[in-house]
């Protein structure tokens, strides 16, 4: 029987309410000017950063196609013309996903949690024989259950980060393929207000000391940005570009591993504090494809806008991201390139 997690249910909701009386999903961040500004807000939708564009042509892979935002950018994306790829942990929950939009897609299966499904997902891709315009890294776990290991690794580090890694390792060429690539990893806010103070702290990611869900959740979207980051300083931004991004707090199903009375929470308060999934879905989508931001790359986006962050944080802490980076090929050794 699960339990109520009360500091679970006041911290989310605590860190949804301030941004929708504000108006914004990220109150600790800024928006960067020295980057392309947009008319968008977080109050935008995916349907609405995509008007007028016409993506004929464009192939885009979206991991967790099957539900929440991964489903909503899904169906915005192939409805303005774009070959959307889509996984779900089963052939069977992508397939049901794919059949449930309309346009031009292709379900293949990826469960982040075993590193060979990863490179099983790259390779049937690849069989496709098509360049990726864009990979947005959407799939992930919250903050909610015990300490669990997968492939020796922390749960929530392995599968919202390392399983990603695996994959883009994979996809790259089929990214640097085409005429400008991006890639768009879908990180949190919590990267940096939830992170352990040393950032990664690498003596921990195989459970060594106590576990925090709300350090591992956080520990684990910092490395999504530090991932972005490093890619960013390896790949011609005229060519391919890799950016992180915060989608805010939205309604999803991410809370489905909480106990019953926090479920019940984000049933009843939810529709008052978060963001639609239509809303959520909107920043993933600009920044997979607003013509505005071909060539930017390396920076954090929030609410459809690039951000600056007004608090202390290792986004974009180089070093840290190179000893990441070195770590983590440890960590993936026999399943990458």
């Amino acid at each position: 029987m699960t339990t109520f997690n009360r500091r679970d249910f006041l911290r989310y909701s605590a860190a949804a309410a301030v941004p929708v009386m504000s108006g914004c999903s990220d109150d600790y961040a800024s928006i960067n000017s020295s980057l392309p500004v947009g008319p968008f807000d977080g109050s935008s939708t995916a349907e609405q950063v995509t008007e007028g564009l016409d993506l004929s042509g464009k192939v885009i892979l979206i991991t967790g196609c099957n539900s929440g935002i991964g489903l909503e950018t899904m169906r915005v994306l192939a409805m303005r013309g774009a070959h959307v790829i889509g996984t779900g942990r089963t052939l069977e929950k992508a397939s049901k996903a794919c059949a449930s939009v309309t346009g031009t897609t292709t379900p293949v299966a990826l469960e982040l949690s075993d590193f060979q499904s990863a490179v099983d997902c790259a390779a049937t891709v690849a069989d496709l024989g098509l360049a990726l315009d864009g990979v947005i890294l959407n799939a992930g776990i919250g903050s909610f259950g015990e300490m669990q290991l997968v492939n020796g690794v922390e749960r929530i580090f392995a599968i919202n980060y390392l399983g990603h890694y695996v994959l883009m390792n994979h996809l790259l060429p089929l990214v640097q393929a085409a005429q400008q690539g991006r890639i768009v990893h879908v990180g949190s806010r919590q990267g940096y207000m939830s992170a352990p103070a040393s950032g990664i702290d690498f003596d921990n990611l195989r459970g060594e000391k106590v576990f925090d869900a709300d350090l591992a959740y956080g520990r684990s979207k910092l490395a999504n940005a530090l991932f972005s980051l490093k890619l960013s300083t390896m790949l011609d931004p005229a060519k391919t570009t890799s950016n992180v991004l915060h989608p805010g707090f939205v309604k999803t199903n991410i809370a489905r591993d909480a106990g019953f009375l926090v479920r019940l929470g984000f049933d009843i308060v939810g529709p008052f504090i978060t963001k639609t999934p239509a809303q959520g879905a909107a920043t993933q989508s600009y920044v997979a494809t607003a013509p505005a931001l071909a060539g930017v790359s390396g920076a954090y986006f929030a609410d459809c806008n690039p951000a600056t962050i007004g608090v202390p944080n290792f986004f974009f802490d180089q070093p840290l991201a190179d000893k990441l980076w070195d770590v983590t090929q440890e960590l993936c050794q026999g399943f990458l390139v």
